[in-house]
């Protein structure tokens, strides 16, 4: 697959270190960047197998963690912060040791793939830090774990796909089937059932899995059917596989006017990939097709677990939620309609305020 070299911008919209160019570290190559002094403040990232400039949770925590060394005046390299990049869950393991023996003090694992990995090398290594993303490890004093409620943001999303679609039919592409995906599948359901009833409508939601999260050709296909039922709105949740939907997306895209009714429109995850939507129409305009992005803050997490370690106060042995209250999980502003933007800004408030119960399973 492609790999692509990421221009992203961080949530809070700051751009990336011109200098931190991300050539891959995968075998844990390090890329070394002047002296840093802070040794119990360094941190390293284990990515998953799709990489580090995957649009996705890699590059969210890999963005996460450049704030991070940023705000504490380290660079990149030994002694201060460092990815090493994955190719396949073999690498996981020699990664990590490789992370343990150059001396970083903290280390990351992005993704529950990295559960068993990371559980070994906190029992073999006491003295470190551990961190796993997306699951929980229990019992172990030097691992703290990181998780989302993108059940809540995901219910925001399903109020945008039904106030946008004019088909009044979306889709929703998941990865592989786990507890995880889980969420962002029901809290969208959610939202575009309460919505839909709302507006007195009846709207069809579509759902699919691709069975892995980066088979993109895979997901292009699921795509393909799904606009060919009427589909207009297709939410994701399926990382770098999510790539086979803005590619179909585009497609259709492509052959309509900037001002069709007929646009088709992909709801990003994970990180803002509006980058992904970018296309020109059929009268030659310039066009996005990312309607908005249900952002999950593994940046955010990776920042506040890298800040707190740093500061002597690394929360082992603890389950850190992030959520809508402190920006763990929110939507992009994107290109949704302002009407149905404060809508959704209604629900989060509702959300908040316990008056919207978002399940974290889909219904049977």
């Amino acid at each position: 697959m492609k790999k692509f070299k990421f221009k992203q911008v961080l949530a809070t919209g700051t751009v990336l270190a011109a200098g931190i160019a991300l050539t891959a570290c995968s075998g844990a190559k390090q890329n070394g960047g002047g002296s840093n002094k802070k040794s119990s403040a360094s941190v390293a990232l284990i990515t998953d197998i799709a990489g580090v400039d995957d649009h996705s949770f890699n590059q969210s925590g890999w963005e996460g963690m450049v704030a991070y060394g940023k705000s504490q005046g380290l660079k990149r390299g030994t002694n201060g912060y460092q990815y090493f990049e994955s190719s396949s869950a073999s690498d996981f393991t020699p990664n990590i040791n490789q992370a343990v023996a150059a001396g970083y003090k903290t280390i990351f694992g992005v993704g529950y793939s990295l559960k068993g990995a990371i559980v070994s090398a906190a029992k073999k290594h006491t003295d470190k830090n551990f961190v796993i993303i997306d699951d929980v490890i229990k019992g172990q004093k030097n691992v703290a774990s990181a998780n989302f409620k993108s059940q809540d943001a995901s219910y925001m999303a399903g109020v945008v796909a039904a106030r946008t679609t004019k088909t009044n039919v979306v889709g929703f592409i998941g990865g592989v089937h786990g507890d995880i995906v889980d969420l962002f599948d029901a809290g969208f359901a959610k939202g575009v059932q309460d919505t839909a009833k709302k507006m007195g409508k009846k709207i069809t939601i579509l759902n699919q899995y691709v069975g892995s999260f980066t088979a993109a050709d895979k997901e292009k296909s699921i795509a393909k059917a799904m606009f060919a039922k009427k589909a207009d709105v297709i939410f994701h949740a399926s990382g770098s596989a999510g790539q086979g939907l803005f590619s179909e997306a585009k497609s259709v895209n492509e052959e309509l006017p900037a001002n069709s009714s007929k646009k088709v429109w992909v709801i990003g995850v994970d990180s803002d990939q509006s980058s992904l939507g970018k296309y020109k129409s059929k009268d030659g305009k310039k066009s996005n097709l990312c309607l908005t992005s249900v952002m999950t803050g593994v940046n955010v997490a990776v920042k506040d677990i890298a800040t707190k370690a740093a500061k002597g106060k690394f929360p082992g042995g603890k389950q850190l939620v992030y959520g809508l209250k402190n920006n763990g999980v929110y939507l992009t502003r994107g290109y949704v309609a302002d009407s149905v933007w404060k809508q959704a800004q209604t629900a989060r408030s509702q959300i908040l305020a316990g008056k919207i119960s978002v399940p974290s399973h889909p219904s049977k």
